[in-house]
C-alpha cells in the first residue's frame, strides 16, 4: 500500500482509503503497524470529535439501534460525519467472524456521510478488537466527528470500552433485571445512560418495569466523578420509538462533558492506553525469549513494573 497515496484519500474523505488505513493498524505485520502509526502522525492529533460506545448482551439490539440513532444524529448535527466501529465475536474454534452488523445498518450503510466498519474481536478480551483505538483515530483523522463504538456484547466484563470513549450507553433487554442486577459493580455503574429497547408491543410494560427498577437502582450506585447523573430511557429501535429522545439525552451528555470533563477522561484514557500497550509489548518480547534466557527473569511481574515506572515518567 502506498502511504501518501492513503493520506491523500483520507483527506479527501475516500472511505476506501480509511479502509486500508484501518486494515493497516489491524495488521500483526510490524512493518504495516508502522505505517500506520505515520500516518496517525502525519494527521497530528485530531479535537473536537465525540466518541459514543455501546454495549449490552447479545440480542439486546444493539446494532438496530445504531441504525437508527446514527441516521437521528446526523439530522442533529448536519456537518458531522458518523463513524460506526462495529466489534464481532469471533468464533473459539475456527477462529472466524460472521461480521454481520453491517447487515442490519441498511439505512445507515448507504449514507455518503457514514462510514461502517466491523471488525473480528479475534482473541481480545474485553469486548473490543486489538486495534480498535487505533481504528478509531484513524476515523477522526479522515474528518469523522461522531464516532459511535458497538462492543462484541458478553456481559459484565465488557468495562474497556469505557476506556475507549467519551459517553458509555448500556443497552438493556425488557425483563433483564432487578434492583439487584442494576446495583451490581461493573459494567453499571460505569454507563452514563442506561437504555432499556424492545419497548413496543406486549413487551412495552415489561420495558418500563426494567426501566422502573434500574432508575430506582441508581441511588445506590456511588456518585460519578464528573458529578454527571446517569439517566434510564426506554425506546424500540425497531419501531423507531423515541429514539429521539435518546439522541437528544446523547447530546445533553455532550454538552455537559465537553471542556474539562472530557479532557480529564482522555487525558487518564491515555495512561490506561500506555500501559496496556506497554504490557502487551514486553510480554511478546518475554515470549520470544528462548528457555535459556527465560530463566534470568521473573517475566511475570517485570512488565507491569517497567509500565507503572515508565507512566509516571512521561508527560500524556
Amino acid at each position: 500500500m502506498d502511504k501518501q497515496k492513503i493520506i491523500a484519500g483520507m483527506e479527501q474523505g475516500d472511505h476506501r482509503s480509511l479502509s486500508k488505513a484501518i486494515t493497516l493498524a489491524e495488521s500483526s505485520r510490524p512493518d504495516k503497524y508502522e505505517m500506520a502509526l505515520e500516518i496517525l502522525e502525519h494527521f497530528g492529533q485530531v479535537e473536537g470529535s465525540f466518541r459514543i460506545g455501546i454495549t449490552g448482551t447479545p440480542g439486546a439490539g444493539k446494532s438496530t439501534l445504531i441504525n437508527v440513532l446514527g441516521k437521528e444524529l446526523i439530522d442533529l448535527n448536519p456537518n458531522e460525519k458518523l463513524a460506526v466501529l462495529s466489534i464481532d465475536p469471533s468464533s473459539s474454534v475456527s477462529g472466524g467472524s460472521i461480521l454481520g452488523d453491517k447487515t442490519r445498518m441498511a439505512d445507515l450503510s448507504q449514507r455518503d456521510d457514514v462510514f461502517i466498519r466491523p471488525t473480528a474481536s479475534g482473541t481480545y478480551a474485553g469486548g473490543l478488537s486489538r486495534n480498535t483505538r487505533l481504528a478509531m483515530l484513524m476515523c477522526e483523522a479522515a474528518g469523522f466527528k461522531q464516532i459511535i463504538v458497538e462492543t462484541v456484547g458478553v456481559g459484565q466484563g465488557e468495562t474497556e470500552i469505557s476506556q475507549l470513549t467519551d459517553m458509555f450507553v448500556l443497552l438493556l433487554s425488557p425483563g433483564g433485571g432487578d434492583e439487584l442486577q442494576g446495583i451490581k459493580r461493573g459494567i453499571v455503574e460505569l454507563a452514563d445512560l442506561l437504555v432499556v429497547n424492545k419497548a413496543d408491543g406486549d413487551s412495552e410494560e415489561s420495558a418500563k418495569r426494567t426501566a422502573k427498577e434500574y432508575a430506582m437502582a441508581q441511588h445506590l450506585l456511588p456518585e460519578t466523578d464528573s458529578g454527571w447523573k446517569p439517566k434510564v430511557l426506554t425506546c424500540s429501535a425497531l419501531k423507531n420509538i423515541r429514539i429521539d429522545k435518546l439522541a437528544e439525552e446523547i447530546l445533553n451528555y455532550k454538552k455537559f462533558a465537553e471542556g474539562d470533563v472530557i479532557k480529564s477522561t482522555r487525558e487518564a484514557q491515555a495512561e490506561f492506553w500506555l500501559l496496556k500497550n506497554l504490557q502487551a509489548h514486553l510480554m511478546k518480547v518475554f515470549s520470544s525469549l528462548n528457555s535459556e534466557h527465560k530463566e534470568q527473569y521473573d517475566a511475570s511481574a517485570l512488565p507491569e513494573r517497567i509500565a507503572l515506572e515508565l507512566s509516571k515518567k512521561i508527560s500524556l
